[in-house]
């Protein structure tokens, strides 16, 4: 159970109180807030409120989030692309359109229930949702990831993953032409104020964000990129290259509609490189994008969508 008591300021003053919440619980989402707030979970001065109560200064604000009500995930046979097994890791190359775990209402077919019915020795450290998790991929992003499968390796991956010290590259075809050859944008990154359930750069409640680029080919209204993670922010390619004005292609949710025909958005993890948490040895994995992905490349180099 997260809770939190506060006296309001100046700052709060005339906030909507589902807004004030979800700025300070950002990893939970507005609809839940507003029930919780609906619930009584949110008192103002010992008083239950409403969702639209603005929020004054001098208010005596005590929240209390209880905890998510236990779920029972389910193991699939679900085929696996396997790229290197041991007793404490698992690399596997995720298709696109693939959940990496399961949350309410959505419960079957993502990546931790095929992993459950492959082995069940993944670790527990992030409880029965995401058991074996160190770090994701979004549903229509193809490519690498790594899955712990004891608390050992888990401690080991995620704090390499903190201290920056794993290789993480994504290969992406972008909208527009990118005048210089390589860069790095560093720009923090934190929830959409408008839109909670988008992230943008933005200053409030944010984190360190830091993606390098260098581009492979130009296409004329298309550019094709290599992308290396500083920082793995939630969306961030997605996000940073449509702040700098070339959202990644087939983006439903931060590029265009117009766009190249692609069934999610071209966005592949090519490169993952980590130090072995048993061995110490640095081990690096490449895996090639689909084949949609090589498809739409081809057009591209023929003159296509130009």
């Amino acid at each position: 159970m997260a809770c939190l008591r506060k006296v309001a300021d100046q700052t709060d003053e005339g906030k909507r109180m589902d807004k004030w919440a979800a700025e300070q619980f950002p990893d939970e989402s507005r609809s839940r807030l507003q029930q919780l707030i609906k619930e009584g979970h949110v008192l103002v001065n010992g008083d239950k409120v409403k969702i639209s109560y603005r929020m004054k200064n001098g208010d005596e604000i005590s929240v209390s989030i209880p905890a998510p009500e236990p779920l029972d995930v389910v193991s699939e046979n679900i085929p696996l692309d396997i790229v290197y097994e041991d007793d404490s890791v698992i690399v596997v190359n995720k298709p696109r359109g693939m959940v990496v775990h399961p949350a309410p209402g959505h419960m079957t077919n993502t990546l931790v229930n095929a992993l459950l019915y492959h082995c069940h020795d993944l670790s527990g450290i992030n409880g029965v949702l995401r058991p074996g998790i160190v770090h994701r991929i979004d549903k229509d992003t193809s490519g690498l990831l790594m899955v712990a499968k004891t608390d050992a390796a888990h401690h080991s991956l995620a704090a390499q993953l903190k201290d920056k010290t794993t290789h993480r590259v994504y290969l992406t075809i972008v909208h527009g032409t990118l005048d210089e050859d390589s860069g790095t944008i560093d720009a923090p990154i934190g929830r959409d104020e408008k839109d909670r359930k988008k992230m943008a750069v933005t200053k409030n409640h944010s984190k360190s964000a830091i993606t390098h680029f260098e581009v492979l080919e130009r296409f004329g209204k298309y550019t094709y990129l290599s992308c290396r993670l500083e920082t793995g922010r939630t969306h961030q390619i997605r996000v940073h290259m449509a702040y700098i004005g070339h959202p990644v292609a087939g983006d439903p949710k931060y590029g265009p509609r117009k766009t190249l025909p692609i069934d999610g958005q071209a966005l592949h993890a090519a490169e993952l490189g980590f130090t072995h948490p048993v061995t110490g040895k640095f081990m690096n994995f490449k895996m090639d994008p689909p084949t949609d992905f090589e498809n739409l490349l081809g057009m591209l180099r023929q003159g296509n969508f130009s």
